[in-house]
């Protein structure tokens, strides 16, 4: 049984300054719980209601040697970031972030100041789905951690290298050092279906409210627009990054 220090202390995790600091993130789902179960991050403990949770579920949970608490309703609400919550949650520590040897990637994501934690999840599950196994973040975008993040990339997140660069704009010119070509999304870029891909490729995606920042633009070796049909001003920047990785990874 979870004491109420202990509730308290897993409360704090939904904010970002404790999740940063305790190194750990809750997950709300049964769905979203096995995704991370099924990935290389650690469990600390699973909280759920008693009607939300079978003992089949309880003893395959105990065969994985992971603490399971059930506790009221009263306390698992503070526990959790949704509305309407289904009722279980797992607490799992922080990956750590090691050095992934990209010289053999053809194609490498990266997000500039993507602040929307729906973008930026939606993206990493598109990222996913076209195959892109490593992203890079500035450290103005929403927090992988996020709730919302984690939710919108249904799961993604668990799958994927991502890494969030306090010195995002080094990082690049390091791997333009290295051979690849930094293609930087914008309105006044070239066509992206009559663009000639490169062997090896960061693809930056802005903040769609802003665009790519000048110090972006001063490292990018070119840039591609999705052409416009209609009138529209702009494509939303999940939206768009679905369009140009499917070209892209063609």
């Amino acid at each position: 049984m979870l004491t109420k220090n202990q509730i308290k202390y897993y409360s704090t995790l939904l904010n970002k300054k404790f999740r940063q600091q305790e190194k750990k993130f809750i997950v709300e789902g049964i769905k979203l719980i096995a995704e991370a179960l099924d990935s290389n991050y650690s469990c600390e403990i699973i909280i759920a209601l008693k009607e939300s949770v079978t003992e089949n579920l309880i003893k395959q949970l105990n065969r994985k040697k992971i603490n399971t608490e059930i506790v009221k309703s009263a306390d698992f609400e503070k526990l959790c970031d949704t509305k309407n919550p289904q009722g279980i949650i797992g607490v799992f520590n922080f990956k750590q972030q090691s050095t992934v040897d990209f010289e053999h990637e053809k194609l490498i994501v990266s997000l500039e100041n993507i602040s929307d934690p729906g973008n930026v999840g939606t993206i990493i599950r598109n990222c996913d789905w076209f195959g892109v196994e490593n992203i890079l973040l500035s450290s103005d975008c929403a927090e992988v951690y996020n709730p919302k993040v984690i939710r919108a990339s249904a799961g993604s997140v668990f799958h994927l290298n991502i890494f969030e660069e306090k010195d995002f704009y080094n990082v690049l010119n390091g791997k333009k050092k290295n051979g690849f070509t930094i293609l930087c999304a914008d309105l006044n870029g070239e066509n992206l279906y009559t663009f000639t891909s490169k062997q090896k490729i960061i693809l930056v995606l802005a903040n769609e409210a802003n665009g790519p920042t000048k110090n972006l633009l001063d490292i990018c070796d070119s840039r591609i627009t999705i052409p416009q049909k209609g009138k529209a001003e702009s494509l939303n920047v999940a939206s768009a990054s679905a369009v140009l990785l499917s070209e892209l990874t063609r």
